[in-house]
């Protein structure tokens, strides 16, 4: 537009953006926290054990008492029956996958990969690639424990292999963050090329690790969901199979902070990880373990549940890419993702305005994921990328709040151009 056309627009602009202003708006869209109505999907759950006999096990174990540290055998079905695991590779944890990573690593950190291997603080600095935009609380693990991260950046089929590739000749370099299905923010779904060649790494580390934080393995939006090729059988295929830390939950199943998690490996790892775990608890909530088994009690109750997740979430996805596609399409100032599942929506604006883009939308009363947390260090290099989480506000509250997100895009957008 010539300069004229664009200071004309810049104050229409401004002036929806006060309409919004007197609205007084008020919703976080900061995380993907599921909404009111998913969680009553889960609600009977809360009555399947009412008896002494609904708190046993198949074998006559009272799980009302201690034992079992890696999770009961119902638990291990269940995950079994979501990941195409074998029961016996998988360890139950507690209500959190995030906590389990951030365990791993710790262990990994304190007492090395298996009892043979020296502990990663004694190796010196090391260091994680971080594919990105990736997850924030991948990257606020990093920081909390002091290992450096190393920017991987993302293609349409995961995290660019010839980077990573190249990394890992370096034998600090002890770890990769990766959610290979509907990723974090962008919703990429890894290749079956990329997956393989994460099965083929050759590591100059005997003990680099992937951790696959497979999240969303069963969060389809729609019934033709992205297929992810199973790592495990992919690393059978080349012996490195204690390469894979797969994490999973039920998080955005039935109950946020209310669900069971687990992680899944190689024999070997696995029994390092429960040789570790009984020194650290008794037991995980074995009654939680049995109350989801009970209620998710086959594949296909897993599926329908998930259809039902599917139907209330399609309509709030829809909603924000049918509003970027009317307000930002073909005007050059923003891109976004339109993701077959998971939790997010990425939307990269005008280089230099995400930060100003997230500040009009603070005082409009929105709150968005920070601009930078996408990426290592909060530090996004072209400043541009936002996460956007459709799934908790109601869906008329979220059509408001993303126009008014488009009309804070146009105005960082139309500043930063007029400033040349």
């Amino acid at each position: 537009m010539p300069r004229g056309e664009l200071e004309a627009l810049l104050a229409c602009q401004k002036e929806e953006f006060e309409k919004f202003k007197r609205a007084g708006l008020n919703l976080d869209m900061s995380r993907g926290i599921p909404g009111r109505g998913q969680l009553d999907l889960s609600q009977e759950m809360m009555g399947i054990l009412t008896t002494t006999a609904d708190c046993m096990g198949a074998d006559g174990k009272d799980y009302r008492s201690y034992g079992m540290p890696d999770g009961t055998p119902e638990a291990k079905a269940m995950f079994a029956e979501i990941t195409g695991a074998p029961e016996q590779n998988i360890v139950i944890c507690g209500n959190s996958s995030l906590n389990v990573m951030f365990d791993t690593v710790a262990h990994n950190m304190l007492l090395g990969v298996s009892k043979d291997i020296c502990p990663w603080s004694k190796q010196g600095k090391i260091k994680f690639l971080c594919p990105s935009p990736g997850y924030d609380r991948h990257f606020a693990i990093c920081e909390t424990l002091g290992i450096e991260m190393i920017t991987i950046p993302m293609t349409p089929d995961g995290p660019d292999m010839d980077a990573v590739e190249d990394a890992v000749r370096d034998p600090l370099v002890k770890g990769i963050w990766c959610v290979p299905k509907y990723s974090n923010p962008e919703g990429i779904t890894y290749s079956d090329a990329t997956v393989r060649r994460f099965a083929a790494l050759c590591p100059a580390a005997d003990d680099f690790r992937i951790f696959w934080d497979n999240a969303y393995i069963v969060h389809d939006l729609y019934d033709e969901g992205d297929d992810l090729t199973d790592i495990f059988a992919e690393c059978e295929k080349t012996g490195r199979s204690d390469m894979v830390y797969m994490f999973v939950s039920t998080s955005k199943i039935s109950f946020p902070g209310a669900g069971i998690a687990a992680v899944i490996s190689s024999p070997a790892n696995t029994a390092y990880i429960k040789s570790v775990m009984a020194m650290q608890t008794i037991c995980h909530d074995k009654l939680n373990q049995l109350r989801h088994a009970k209620f998710f009690d086959s594949r296909e109750k897993i599926i329908l549940h998930m259809k039902k997740h599917a139907a209330l979430l399609r309509p709030k996805f829809e909603a924000v890419c049918d509003a970027f596609e009317r307000e930002l399409s073909g005007t050059g100032i923003a891109e976004w993702t339109a993701p077959h599942g998971g939790y997010f929506i990425s939307l990269d604006v005008y280089d230099g305005c995400a930060k100003r883009v997230f500040s009009l939308m603070g005082e409009l009363g929105v709150k968005l994921t920070p601009a930078g947390a996408t990426f290592p260090y909060g530090r996004d290099p072209r400043d541009r990328n936002l996460r956007i989480a459709p799934t908790y506000p109601p869906t008329g509250e979220l059509a408001t709040a993303v126009d008014a997100l488009c009309v804070c895009v146009k105005i960082a957008c139309i500043e930063k151009i007029l400033l040349g």
